[in-house]
């Protein structure tokens, strides 16, 4: 019995060593993980390019705009800011369907034959310009005076049904022939051509156009001649209304230099009292 108990006492406990055997993560274990992102965004650089070569023109213009005009900025029409120009190929798509508009308003007045020639409608880099060119003896206003006639004043009142739906702003421009204007009184071409584009102002508030629509109103006398050629020609003699694209900044301060260096460039609100100039002119130059 005491062999027994001393073998017994004499006995070493087992010891079990396990090693944890080593993997490859600590070398590369997520080295697989950037190789995925890297073939994820692969595929999907792929796909925008498969995508963009089957979109139409108008999908690829704007996603380049993007690229070239991150900012925005090209959005601003005729400012000097570098942009795509998208911005301003959509403004024209939407001034073709004012144009569109407006000559198809126009054929349906009733003197539209007297008229059609003497009424020009053309999309410019400013925006939609409608020019009223007047005619020896008068068309749109009285001769030598800023007194609409019956067929100025219906043609004025059309244009502004078609325009003050549309949130752009509208420019008034006056102009005249090279004739001198006798007055006793001072009254002049200056005088005269921003009157007339007052008096435009004045029929298209009545019919509708907001104050706040128009922009400015400038009087240019013969500085600007629509017939360069032949500066006493009736046609020379016009207002022109220029629809503004939108987002377009305010003009610049020497937009109407040459009419305020003869002190008299006339801006929305002035000139409302329109006296009748033609009884103050010779009747060698009352065709103004």
């Amino acid at each position: 019995m005491a062999a027994k108990s001393g073998g017994a006492g004499n006995q070493r406990p087992i010891i079990i060593v396990r090693k944890k055997k080593g993997g490859h993560g600590g070398h590369h274990g997520g080295a697989w993980k950037v190789a995925y992102a890297d073939f994820v965004t692969a595929m999907m650089a792929l796909f925008i390019v498969l995508w963009l070569l089957s979109s139409d023109d108008k999908v690829k213009k704007a996603v380049g705009g993007y690229f070239q005009d991150p900012t925005g900025n090209g959005k601003m029409a005729g400012s000097s800011m570098a942009g795509s120009g998208e911005a301003i190929q959509v403004s024209q798509q939407d001034m073709s369907k004012l144009k569109e508009k407006i000559e198809q308003a126009m054929k349906e007045l009733p003197k539209f034959e007297q008229m059609k020639n003497n009424v020009q409608v053309t999309i410019t880099n400013e925006g939609l310009r409608i020019e009223l060119l007047e005619k020896e003896g008068g068309m749109f206003f009285e001769s030598g005076s800023p007194k609409p006639s019956e067929q100025g004043t219906e043609l004025i009142r059309m244009l502004a049904v078609q325009m003050k739906t549309i949130p752009n702003r509208l420019l008034l421009e006056g102009h005249t022939d090279a004739k001198p204007y006798a007055s006793l009184h001072g009254y002049t071409n200056w005088e005269l051509s921003a009157d007339r584009a007052n008096s435009a102002r004045r029929i298209l508030h009545e019919a509708g156009i907001s104050e706040k629509q128009i922009a400015q109103i400038r009087g240019f006398a013969d500085q600007h001649l629509f017939d360069p050629k032949d500066p006493e020609n009736a046609r020379n003699r016009r207002v022109s209304v220029l629809v503004q694209y939108r987002n377009a900044p305010p003009g610049p301060p020497e937009a109407g230099k040459v009419a305020g260096d003869a002190g008299h460039e006339a801006k929305a609100g002035g000139h409302e009292s329109g006296s009748a100039p033609s009884k103050q002119a010779s009747s060698t130059h009352s065709s103004h």
